[in-house]
């Protein structure tokens, strides 16, 4: 085998550098722009930039102004709580045990509300002078929307509604049979159902037939419903008002009750 030769190569100057590399100067530069008309205002008369390697703007502190933060609280005092209004030097204070107190200072009646704890609330800002009242306001407020919902449940609870049972005068067994259960399901739920036969152009020479079908229909419904309403001297609609009958849903509500009291009986027995 030959004998290997060592080759020798000229050293690359960009391989290897023989000055460390030069590092950037990290102070901050300007530029400034000015404008030579007069008839400018001075901050469009000079402008200034201040950069520094590395980051990004930064404006200077001496010709830049830090922009002020036009966003407006949304926090409103609530009224009853706010003192400012009441321009008389004298209130009538009713204190926590709902005792009246008499006529007192304003600052005096701050001073027990700050001593107990609790809010000074404005009852009757118009009165001469203003009733205030010491108690705890988060928790009045929270009473109040606990009443106000309750009402509301049992308005919705109380509330009846009025469904609608829509006919042709010439209707076929099977639709009448499905607008009947339909009925008969709203009463049972409590709903008022309206009976309406459409009658449109020459229709109106079938009213009596219009006629004796609502007073079918009012007797197939039985002692469920009972009429509050009817109109049938309208020339395109006819219709009768039905409301529940009261009394007989609640023994159909009474019935199965006494039926379980008699199996648990003789299941005792």
């Amino acid at each position: 085998m030959a004998g290997a030769t060592a080759a020798t190569f000229p050293p690359n100057p960009f391989l290897s550098p023989t000055t460390p590399p030069k590092t950037l100067n990290p102070k901050p530069f300007s530029l400034r722009f000015q404008c030579p008309k007069p008839s400018l205002s001075l901050a469009t008369l000079r402008a200034t930039i201040t950069a520094r390697y590395g980051g990004g703007f930064r404006p200077n502190s001496g010709d830049s102004r830090r922009p002020r933060d036009t966003r407006q609280s949304n926090f409103d005092p609530d009224p009853a709580l706010d003192l400012s209004t009441i321009r008389s030097p004298s209130v009538r204070l009713i204190d926590a045990q709902q005792n009246m107190v008499g006529i007192v200072p304003k600052r005096e009646a701050v001073q027990l509300s700050e001593d107990a704890g609790l809010d000074l609330v404005i009852l009757s800002p118009d009165a001469d002078p203003p009733v205030v009242k010491i108690m705890d306001y988060k928790k009045y407020r929270y009473e109040l929307q606990k009443k106000k919902r309750e009402q509301q449940k049992k308005s919705a609870a109380s509330r009846v509604d009025i469904k609608e049972v829509k006919m042709g005068y010439n209707i076929d067994s099977h639709d009448y049979s499905v607008r009947l259960r339909a009925a008969q399901r709203f009463l049972n739920d409590g709903d008022k159902v309206k009976v309406i036969v459409n009658l449109k152009g020459r229709q109106n020479e079938f009213r009596n037939i219009a006629i004796e079908l609502i007073k079918r229909f009012q007797n197939d419904i039985g002692e469920l419903a009972a009429e509050e309403s009817k109109n049938f001297r309208d020339q395109r609609n006819i219709f009768i008002l039905l409301i529940p009958n009261k009394t007989v849903q609640q023994k159909a509500q009474e019935q199965p009750k006494k039926e379980k009291q008699v199996t648990e009986a003789s299941a005792g027995i």
